[in-house]
């Protein structure tokens, strides 16, 4: 059971002390990732210096406002996304993840990105909390398609892409600005929560709710909390590990405190 406000912050130790966590959590460990976990594959992440959303406003660019007010700038602002995804590998915190889960450590992931690196390394029970980048859905009829439909220049709204079956808007299946988070991933997410015994946030400001929720409902199930991020989260008080560093390295040497290798 974690205690609230006696978290070990440590450094060289880190990976040692988060390795005798998950031995403890036996098998019952879930991890919670953010875009901070894929910054190791050259994707930027959303609130930090630099982040994608100091250099564009997510309200006029990723938002069920902005694909309704301008769908054409929002399909060049997500075409855009995804030429950046194109050449996009899953880094150390991905195949990390992948290892813990093959071996027996961890239950699954539950994650806030729409990258699909993930499951590109190799994770089987991954819950996408916001959709994912790897597919289009119709916006009437909610049809999917691979995503690849929508890499077409389009300068007007009859260039856009349309269903092939309706004639509706397509558009990529995330969770927009504006959107609830639908039920069925946030329910799972909260069964996965709720039978942890070790939850790990890697790379994830904690600021984007309702997900952002997730890790507080682990601990008052009483679960104990390891958060890995460059920043302090609004939870550090209530883990008991806070590791503020790269995540990719930390997890490599997680995995190797644990004797296994990536």
């Amino acid at each position: 059971m974690c205690t609230g406000g006696t978290a070990d912050r440590v450094g060289i130790a880190g990976p040692e002390r988060l390795a005798q966590l998950l031995r403890e959590a036996r098998g019952a460990a879930v991890a919670f990732t953010g875009a901070g976990a894929s910054t190791g594959s050259g994707l930027p992440d959303f609130r930090s210096p630099g982040g994608l959303w100091q250099q564009v406003d997510p309200i006029k660019a990723a938002s069920i406002h902005a694909l309704r007010a301008d769908p054409v700038g929002f399909h060049r602002f997500y075409r855009e996304r995804l030429r950046g995804l194109g050449g996009a590998r899953p880094n150390q915190v991905h195949r990390a993840l992948a290892m813990l889960e093959k071996v027996g450590r961890l239950l699954g992931v539950i994650t806030q990105n729409v990258d699909g690196l993930h499951q590109a390394a190799g994770s089987r029970r991954v819950v996408e909390l916001h959709g994912s980048l790897a597919r289009a859905v119709c916006m009437h009829c909610r049809r999917e398609a691979p995503i690849g439909v929508l890499d077409r220049e389009a300068t007007t709204e009859d260039e856009l892409p349309r269903c092939s079956i309706c004639g509706g808007l397509m558009r990529p299946d995330v969770v927009l600005f504006g959107e609830a988070v639908p039920r069925e991933p946030f329910t799972q997410a909260e069964s996965m929560a709720r039978e942890s015994a070790l939850m790990l946030v890697i790379g994830s400001s904690l600021a984007v709710y309702p997900a952002a929720a997730l890790p507080g409902l682990a601990v008052a199930s009483g679960s104990r909390l390891a958060i890995l991020n460059r920043e302090p989260t609004p939870l550090d008080g209530a883990a008991t590990l806070v590791i503020n560093a790269e995540a990719g390295p930390v997890l490599a040497n997680t995995v190797a405190a644990l004797g296994l290798s990536l």
